[in-house]
Parts: C-alpha cells; sequence; structure tokens
C-alpha cells in the first residue's frame, strides 16, 4: 500500500560532529557549502531532556541542506564497529569529470588522502573522510538514458535473487566493466 501523502524532498540529513565550529569551516573550505542557520538549546525540543547542542546547516546548493549536532555533554562520538568504514557515506554530485579532478586535486592540495576516482559504470566517485571521520563521495553520472533503463528493469529481479541467495546477482553485471581507453 502506497503513504497516503507525497514527500516533496529531503529537507535535511543530520549526522554528529565533535566540533561544530571545525566542521562548518572544513565544509566551506574544502566543499565550498554554505552556512546557513544554527540552533543552540540547552532542553532537546522533541524529548525535553536536558542535553545541550549546537546544530548547525549547510546549503549543500539544489535545495540541499546537510546539518550537524555537537553534543558536548555526551560520550565522545564513535562509529558503528560492525559496519565497514566505506559503507557509511554522504554522497554529492558534481557536473563532469572535470570537476571531478579539480575537486580532488583542490582537497588533497588540503593535505587531505582522496581515493580515486572509481568507475562504477554510470558514474565515477573520489571518496575522502572529513575531520569528524564521516566518509564523503564526491560523484558525476555518465550513464546513458538506455543504462539507466535497464538498471530500472533488472532492480525488482535483483532485489528479488538477492533476498533468496545473500549473493551479488550478475543482471547489472556489465557496470563492472571499464571501457577501454
Amino acid at each position: 500500500m502506497n503513504a497516503p501523502f507525497s514527500l516533496s524532498r529531503i529537507h535535511h540529513v543530520a549526522y554528529r560532529c565533535k566540533d561544530a565550529k571545525e566542521t562548518v569551516e572544513w565544509y566551506e573550505r574544502v566543499l565550498g557549502m554554505s552556512y546557513t542557520t544554527a540552533f543552540a538549546e540547552d532542553k532537546v525540543p522533541s524529548t525535553g531532556e536536558d542535553d545541550p547542542y549546537m546544530h548547525v546547516f549547510l546549503d549543500c546548493g539544489g535545495g540541499n541542506v546537510l546539518a550537524f549536532f555537537e553534543l558536548p555533554s555526551q560520550p565522545e562520538m564513535g562509529r558503528d564497529e560492525n559496519t565497514p568504514a566505506w559503507v557509511q557515506h554522504l554522497a554529492f554530485e558534481v557536473p563532469d569529470h572535470e570537476a571531478l579532478m579539480a575537486a580532488k586535486a583542490h582537497i588533497e592540495a588540503q593535505g587531505i588522502d582522496v581515493l580515486g576516482p572509481t568507475y562504477h559504470g554510470i558514474f565515477r566517485s573520489i571518496y575522502f573522510f572529513d575531520p569528524n571521520g564521516h566518509r564523503i563521495e564526491l560523484a558525476y553520472n555518465m550513464g546513458t538514458p538506455e543504462q539507466y533503463a535497464e538498471l530500472a528493469r533488472v532492480a525488482p529481479l535483483m532485489l528479488e535473487e538477492w533476498s533468496r541467495t545473500k549473493r551479488a546477482p550478475r543482471h547489472a553485471e556489465w557496470l563492472h566493466k571499464e571501457p577501454e581507453a
């Protein structure tokens, strides 16, 4: 059954940070985001709990907002040690290959290690970490309308097969074959 309402977009996504000021400055300097808003409270509005926080918001472009919470009264932030570091990440889109390579050069010039570019069939991307340990991906799309249509066609088949076998279905194996230069 479908929901009796429709979503218009993601309002924001929120993650925890170690230091709100450092995080804002890093995202402005490294990714060119605009710092737009801050909320700071001593009590959590939704629960009433005493838990001082700073909640900062950054404009990622295109109506997308990334937010962070600094929680000084909570134990030091960590990560889910049962999930590999490459799994949970924030992915941002750049327009093309030239932009991706310019981003890589800019980020590396600031002393940040960058992995990639990595080929994903319909997009290429680079990876690096923010000062909080969050993995960041920058990607540009390069798929054709036919490739996207084929992926949409096999998506239900792949999910069904995965649900039964817990093994990677081969319906879109072509994604992993990088074209020769």
